[in-house]
């Protein structure tokens, strides 16, 4: 049987990490993915925080799958020294909590600016990223938001072969792709696979874009979990379902509807002989 690491974004179930860590536990996971702790960003995390949040890790034995950063949600034009700063100061949290990856995006650009225009500059500050991962032996996953420069398959591939670092690689999301039009699997996987190392679990309908459980939308969940498998894909597996919960305001889905995210995704992959450990 094929054996993936499960884990999850643990700020979608609550703020305090001391509630997150238990139920990703009773779901079976044994890592988290790191986006905000307390209600604060992984990024602002102040040094005594960070020692904090490792100390509750290791209470709970749960391991950290990757820094989830906000590097790069952010205009291309803004100010390259500070996020080049704020890169930095993820990737020491990260080495802090034994992180091996960092999850990042490739920029927006202005209102009515092509992609093509902002091209050059996204692959240049995206390369002096992966200088600094590959100084700190930590691997860059692009995530493939909406809106940024890297958001359909075909400018991630520019992206990432243009960049031509090890350091650098891509964090798939089906969501995301279904959000920008695209048929994840069947437009965008055989070019991308080669470098798939991480995979954020989360589906969404074509007609209106909101998120839905793994298999539930357009995402092509069933499609892409099968041809990971069948390339020999190893790695995470991490649950970001944003499925809100009216009961959890203040977080993107909450205990209950994360727990059914967890059940759909591993629905899927029993189908699959898929084991999540």
């Amino acid at each position: 049987m094929v054996r993936w690491t499960l884990s999850g974004f643990g700020d979608e179930i609550d703020a305090d990490p001391a509630v997150q860590l238990p139920v990703l536990l009773a779901l079976g996971a044994r890592h988290v993915e790191v986006r905000s702790a307390w209600g604060t960003n992984v990024v602002d995390l102040a040094d005594e925080d960070v020692a904090r949040l490792a100390d509750v890790l290791a209470r709970h034995g749960v391991g950290v799958s990757a820094v989830a950063s906000p590097i790069g949600k952010s205009g291309v034009g803004d100010d390259p020294a500070a996020e080049q700063a704020r890169l930095e100061r993820v990737v020491w949290v990260a080495r802090r909590l034994s992180a091996r990856y960092v999850r990042l995006f490739s920029f927006y650009r202005p209102d009515g600016v092509a992609a093509a225009d902002v091209r050059d500059t996204v692959v240049r500050r995206m390369r002096a990223f992966a200088d600094v991962a590959e100084r700190e032996s930590v691997v860059l996953v692009h995530e493939n938001e909406k809106a940024i420069y890297g958001d359909t398959p075909e400018r991630v591939l520019d992206l990432i072969e243009s960049v031509g670092s090890p350091a650098l690689r891509v964090a798939w999301d089906n969501a995301n792709f279904v959000q920008v039009g695209v048929r994840p699997f069947t437009e965008g996987f055989a070019m991308l696979r080669p470098y798939i190392e991480y995979l954020q679990v989360k589906d969404a309908r074509a007609a209106d874009g909101i998120e839905v459980p793994a298999g539930y939308g357009d995402g092509e969940l069933p499609e892409t979990l099968t041809a990971l498998r069948d390339s020999g894909f190893e790695g995470f597996a991490s649950l970001e379902p944003h499925l809100s919960d009216p009961a959890f305001p203040d977080v993107l889905s909450g205990p209950r509807r994360f727990g059914e995210a967890a059940r759909a995704l591993r629905g899927l992959t029993d189908e699959l002989g898929i084991e999540l450990a």
